[in-house]
């Protein structure tokens, strides 16, 4: 399937993409009091696949994945849904949100190295300023006068964080140019479903049986928005929307999700922000705006597709 161009409504999927996916982070710390990183994981993925498949199969439009679409399928699922979402809640417990959801998505550091050496692409000017700008920003909120780096577990979270973001940009690209047979919608659910098994042999592993766990009405209503809101709809977005802007876009645009998770937070969790973090925030917010900016005026020089 060629790759097509983004329309208004494209921008439109991706701002409410940013916004789901910046509140699920709280939403997941909250839930993460109660329940352990993989079994939440794991409730996350089943639920949102189960909710894909009912839907699709009250449309009509449930069909098995194409051949031609397994590779795309075992790399959404394995590197953005599993691997991405396993280490950002593991880590979680080794830092707070708002790092947490801002090293997460340092994509576009990972995506200007993918896109030098494997694909040859030569950035614009306007490309590499919103990457700057955003990294700068990152840069000030992961400071050592912002983090005390001594502290047990912290430098093993941000590694965690680290290499999700690899994980997902790997994915970026993968999206870009991988050749759909089907629609991003119909593959969703199964790589959903494909994330889910792994995860939940590994949190029988590390975790055991979730005995402890207790689902009281506002843990329930935080799964629902974790699960089948938030993931459901982020993720067929992402794979659909991934089609028609280009990697480095696609990589700036998510920076919004920790600058919307870190609003939320102060609503949510009632967690505060220094100067020097505000200023973080704010880089990181006009490196996005610029990155789209560059995005649909400069697209720089890439291989054809």
């Amino acid at each position: 399937m060629k790759a097509e161009n983004p329309t208004l409504l494209t921008w439109l999927l991706l701002v409410l993409m940013v916004l789901l996916w910046g509140i699920s982070w709280p939403a997941m710390k909250m839930a993460l009091n109660v329940i352990p990183p993989l079994w939440l994981g794991v409730i996350r993925f089943l639920s949102g696949s189960l909710c894909l498949f009912l839907f699709l199969a009250c449309k009509k439009g449930l069909t098995l994945p194409a051949k031609q679409d397994l590779p795309i399928l075992l790399s959404v699922g394995g590197l953005q849904m599993l691997a991405f979402t396993a280490l950002g809640l593991v880590a979680m417990q080794y830092t707070d949100v708002s790092r947490a959801a801002l090293l997460a998505y340092t994509t576009p550091l990972w995506g200007v190295v993918i896109s030098g050496v494997f694909f040859r692409q030569v950035p614009s000017w306007a490309q590499l300023c919103a990457l700057l700008t955003g990294l700068v920003g990152i840069a000030l909120v992961c400071s050592p006068s912002e983090i005390d780096w001594h502290t047990s577990g912290v430098l093993k979270g941000c590694l965690l964080l680290l290499l999700a973001a690899g994980c997902w940009s790997v994915v970026i690209f993968h999206v870009r140019h991988h050749h759909w047979v089907q629609s991003p919608l119909a593959l969703a659910p199964w790589q959903m479903l494909f994330a889910t098994v792994p995860m939940f042999i590994l949190a029988l592993i590390f975790e055991g049986e979730p005995k402890a766990i207790v689902f009281t009405p506002s843990i329930f209503s935080l799964l629902v928005f974790i699960g089948p809101v938030a993931t459901s709809i982020c993720f067929v977005i992402s794979t659909s929307c991934g089609r028609k802007v280009s990697s480095f876009v696609m990589s700036n645009f998510t920076l919004g999700v920790p600058v919307v998770g870190n609003i939320a937070s102060l609503f949510i969790l009632g967690t505060t922000m220094s100067i020097s973090f505000k200023a973080g925030l704010l880089l990181v917010v006009l490196g996005s705006l610029l990155a789209i900016y560059a995005g649909t005026r400069i697209q720089g020089h890439r291989l054809p597709e």
